[in-house]
């Protein structure tokens, strides 16, 4: 039943689930620690760690209740895209993911420079939540239903998720940067091209197209 279950993830979103489960498992068993995988400008720039900038995005936290809801959201969202608006379109969708990755490391270097802004370490949860937004936007219709006693509409699932964030005493800041990267893809691809026909700032590189099948093998 599992093992059905894993292997109807859409591939992408399985393998990146996977990669979190595995870099958790990992530092579960002291293989490796958190402190080598968060995103630190310093040693990426000076001591070359470069894979600092995939690993940031691996870890959600040690294995709790709190990474279990960081997974199922993940999963649920991304696998919703995927075989959703992304149906057929991997290559998009897997450049969906690298373009917010790069505004998110982007961001999280500003705030390094700048001590007044909170500095993000890990950009998993922020990367999620992306999925989430671009996800809402994209499913305007849908309603949703939150514990049984609350219904809304899928655009406002994000600020349902941050104010129970907000009421949990939880750090926001992940949440706020995911909506903000998500609204910018949202808007370069889904509103502009609307305004200016024929025009599109976002354009997926051909090599992804080559790339991305390479998951569904």
């Amino acid at each position: 039943m599992a093992e059905q279950w894993y292997r109807s993830i859409p591939p992408i979103t399985r393998a990146y689930a996977t990669a979190c489960v595995v870099t958790t498992l990992a530092a579960h068993l002291d293989i490796i620690g958190p402190l080598a995988l968060y995103l630190n400008v310093y040693s990426v720039y000076y001591q070359w760690e470069l894979w600092r900038l995939v690993t940031c995005f691996l870890w959600f936290g040690p294995f709790s209740l709190s990474f279990v809801f960081h997974m199922y959201f993940l999963i649920r969202h991304s696998s919703a895209l995927e075989e959703g608006s992304f149906r057929g379109r991997a290559g998009d969708y897997l450049y969906m993911l690298l373009f917010g990755g790069f505004l998110l490391v982007l961001a999280s270097v500003v705030c390094f420079y700048y001590p007044a802004l909170p500095f993000i370490m890990f950009l998993g949860p922020a990367l999620s939540f992306m999925t989430v937004y671009v996800w809402s936007r994209r499913n305007p219709h849908s309603v949703l239903n939150l514990f049984g006693i609350l219904r809304f509409r899928a655009p406002y699932l994000p600020w349902v998720l941050m104010g129970l964030g907000y009421i949990l005493g939880q750090d926001l800041a992940h949440d706020v940067l995911g909506i903000a990267v998500g609204h910018v893809y949202f808007f370069l691809e889904d509103v502009y091209p609307l305004k200016r026909p024929g025009r599109r700032l976002l354009r997926t590189p051909g090599f992804m197209y080559v790339f991305a099948p390479l998951f569904y093998r």
